[in-house]
């Protein structure tokens, strides 16, 4: 029994983890059961022993790809030097044409604001604490002063990288990157 529960859990991760590279590659919509349990390497029978719905699952797979975010910028990012380095690497060319493995707001944040509760219920938790962490960075004595700021430069860090994504001109969306990299500095170095 015990052999059956693990595999279970990590079955159920392997679809998260293929569903989450999925949706940021081709959105929400056009990303259908089959095709997300064919990139799991599983059959559609298998979909509902592990979601109630293909709503569960997108809930599931913000949580998760928020929780890989938060992770990876709490790893580079413990001082300032490692904020500046996030922020450029955020704003770059490299994380601009790598829709699958980039940043989950970037690549779904309209999607999701047209989701059911759940999956803006996971954004909003997710966000939240990935903000409150680089809020607690910036203003270690008084982490909430900062949390609308980090929210508000965020924001501008996503659509400055989705911006750059629906421009057709490279040499425009590296010129749009690299502002967006001293503007976000600018805003992180002014007193809130």
């Amino acid at each position: 029994m015990r052999y059956a529960s693990e595999h279970k859990a990590a079955t159920r991760r392997r679809i998260i983890e293929a569903a989450g590279r999925r949706f940021k590659r081709d959105g929400l919509d056009g990303s259908g059961i089959a095709t997300l349990m064919k990139d799991a390497g599983l059959t559609n029978g298998a979909f509902y022993a592990h979601f109630e719905s293909k709503d569960d699952l997108i809930a599931n797979a913000v949580t998760d790809q928020l929780d890989k975010l938060r992770a990876g910028i709490n790893a580079q990012v413990g001082d300032r030097a490692g904020l500046d380095r996030f922020v450029r690497s955020y704003l770059s060319p490299a994380h601009r044409d790598n829709l699958e493995d980039g940043c989950p707001s970037a690549a779904l944040l309209d999607e999701i604001g047209r989701c059911a509760n759940p999956a803006r219920d996971a954004y909003t938790t997710g966000l939240s604490a990935i903000v409150d962490d680089i809020a607690a960075l910036l203003a270690p004595h008084d982490p909430a002063s900062a949390r609308v700021k980090v929210l508000s430069v965020f924001a501008m860090m996503a659509g400055t990288l989705q911006l750059s994504r629906a421009l057709s001109d490279r040499q425009l969306a590296d010129e749009l990157l690299e502002r967006g990299v001293r503007d976000v500095l600018a805003i992180v170095d002014a007193e809130h």
